[in-house]
């Protein structure tokens, strides 16, 4: 089994930039393109949406969701195989991504489960969730929330509409089959989805959801 310890001392490749003596970017250099924001500096409305579209149950379970785990398989069985979805916590995608490999093993998953709930008693919720959201991989080379925000809307975090913030959550589940132009009915689609789901939970109105 991996050790979680190095999770606390996560310090992410950034983009570097050149700026100009006016103080505007000139050029960027990264691999990867990614900019890091602290928990306290993202926006709740952020963080609601990923919890909404991912693990709505994000702040009381213990690293695993039993309850979803039950449904995802019980689904499968009656649809034989036809539906298949994902039961992963917040926590587990953090372990795998940071952790495990993504090979669709029991075993890996048995992993991922034991070290998402240890992690769950070493690390708050919102340090995971810090993990979660600056990692997460977006589409269009961008890494992080405060990528993709830039990357689809070139806008920081804190600018983002309900609408955009609901789209970038809908891009979590299916980051390169959700392109705002090539594949725009399906992502309006997911993002409607994000938006109930967001409702429902309590983290906005029905005015806000039409």
């Amino acid at each position: 089994m991996p050790s979680i310890e190095s999770l606390s001392q996560y310090t992410p490749a950034t983009i570097s930039r050149i700026y100009s003596g006016e103080g505007e970017i000139i050029d960027e250099f990264a691999r990867e393109r990614r900019l890091f924001v602290a928990s306290e500096d993202i926006p709740d409305l952020v963080k609601q949406a990923f919890i909404s579209a991912e693990d709505k149950n994000f702040y009381t379970h213990h690293g695993y969701d039993t309850r979803s785990m039950v449904a995802a398989f019980v689904e499968a069985v009656q649809t034989r195989g036809e539906r298949v979805r994902g039961a992963s916590t917040i926590t587990q995608q953090v372990m795998k991504n940071f952790l495990l490999s993504s090979d669709r093993t029991a075993e890996r998953k048995i992993k991922e489960i034991i070290l998402a709930a240890r992690v769950e008693t070493a690390m708050s919720k919102e340090k995971i969730l810090e993990l979660y959201l600056n990692e997460i991989f977006l589409g269009q080379n961008s890494y992080g929330v405060a990528a993709a925000a830039q990357t689809y809307f070139n806008k920081s975090l804190s600018d983002l509409t309900v609408e955009e913030v609901a789209y970038l959550a809908a891009l979590a589940q299916r980051p390169g089959n959700l392109h705002p132009v090539r594949q725009l009915d399906e992502a309006l689609n997911r993002r409607a989805y994000v938006l109930g789901e967001m409702r429902d939970n309590g983290y906005i109105d029905q005015a806000t959801y039409e």
